[in-house]
């Protein structure tokens, strides 16, 4: 039976943060979709196209890994793709709270629905898309926190040279 795993965010962009995390799940799973939120209570920058294009473009050379939209609740996403594990990514202790929360409700809705936790390495645990947006708009260097395709969308999108 093949071990798939869903990893699912806005990734609103993605960062090395995010790509660390989802190379560590491609090592562990057999596939791993990266669930693209369409809608979210966030603030969006990108629309979902841009941010789908952005994962695809970035994950290009990770063989066992599909990048899919979807809409609503991931459990319902998880249930409709016969996935019965959820990858969330843990930077700092703050982070926890929140995704616990999460995972319970989950696991409540659903409880042959799995969540593990992955922490990414110590190098990007600081990470944050919305940290990343705002260095960016206070003229900070992002290029070591984004992959090139990120940067130059989210210049483009905050009309920065």
């Amino acid at each position: 039976m093949s071990r798939i795993a869903i990893y699912p965010g806005t990734f609103d962009p993605l960062t090395y943060g995010h790509l660390d995390v989802i190379k560590r799940a491609c090592h562990i799973y057999d596939k791993v979709i990266v669930a693209v939120a369409k809608d979210s209570r966030k603030k969006l920058l990108f629309s979902w196209e841009d941010r789908v294009e952005m994962v695809q473009q970035s994950t290009k050379g990770i063989k066992n890994l599909k990048v899919e939209v979807f809409s609503g609740l991931v459990i319902e996403f998880a249930k409709k793709n016969n996935v019965n594990v959820l990858i969330r990514g843990l930077r700092m202790i703050s982070d926890f709270e929140y995704e616990l929360q999460m995972a319970l409700t989950n696991r409540r809705l659903d409880g042959s629905i799995e969540t593990i936790f992955l922490m990414p390495s110590e190098g990007y645990s600081f990470l944050s898309s919305s940290l990343i947006k705002e260095a960016l708009q206070l003229g900070a260097d992002i290029s070591s926190f984004v992959p090139k395709v990120v940067e130059k969308k989210l210049k483009e999108k905050l009309c920065l040279k």
